[in-house]
């Protein structure tokens, strides 16, 4: 039972969350598995152990309380992001294996365009030279995933400033466009994708 891509384009944050949530509640032992190629507007998003601390100023930028787990992060058009809505009891995953997996995805797509990056057992997502690039914040109801991942392509990463991105203080973030890698969304897509598919039977 192969997975569906949607290419949802650029869309509201909070839409599409209650998009997932609606989806992830309704589907059955048999719904197939879907995988959501999106972009936000200019948002931070609250995870569920969220500290307020970790917003560190007044900001103008719209904030979401969301229901994936994790802390603070930030999103904007040039951050593309794979929302991966699957069966994991069908997919014999638990989180941990899904959180690792969506790493290697990552890691396996940035070494296609002569990026070495890394994971961090303590500190969830990818990293080069310990900035980071892409994260990954997932929520499970009836052993189904939604959320997904985001991986720093062109966005402008200045709103970062004012947090302390997943609950780090002074972590440092990155994106392709620093290391003169200049590819558009939808060909990132496509490797992430590709990888994605390489990783795991969908």
């Amino acid at each position: 039972m192969s997975a569906i891509i949607r290419n949802q384009g650029l869309q509201d944050y909070h839409s599409i969350w209650q998009a997932m949530l609606q989806f992830t509640q309704e589907r059955t032992a048999n719904t197939r598995d879907e995988i959501w190629v999106v972009e936000h507007p200019s948002v931070y998003t609250f995870g569920l152990n969220v500290k307020a601390e970790h917003l560190l100023e007044r900001v103008d930028i719209p904030i979401v309380n969301s229901d994936r787990g994790g802390q603070i992060t930030y999103h904007a058009p040039g951050q593309l992001i794979i929302y991966t809505l699957l069966n994991i009891e069908r997919l014999r995953l638990n989180v941990r294996q899904l959180v690792t997996l969506l790493e290697q995805v990552m890691i396996s797509t940035l070494a296609q365009y002569g990026l070495k990056a890394t994971a961090k057992a303590e500190a969830p997502g990818v990293y080069i030279n310990n900035k980071k690039i892409g994260s990954i914040g997932l929520r499970i109801k009836k052993g189904c995933s939604y959320h997904g991942l985001s991986l720093n392509n062109t966005l402008d990463l200045t709103p970062f400033d004012s947090i302390n991105t997943c609950g780090f203080k002074d972590l440092e973030v990155t994106k392709l466009q620093n290391f003169n890698i200049n590819i558009n969304n939808h060909e990132l897509a496509i490797s992430i994708l590709h990888a994605l598919f390489t990783a795991i039977t969908l």
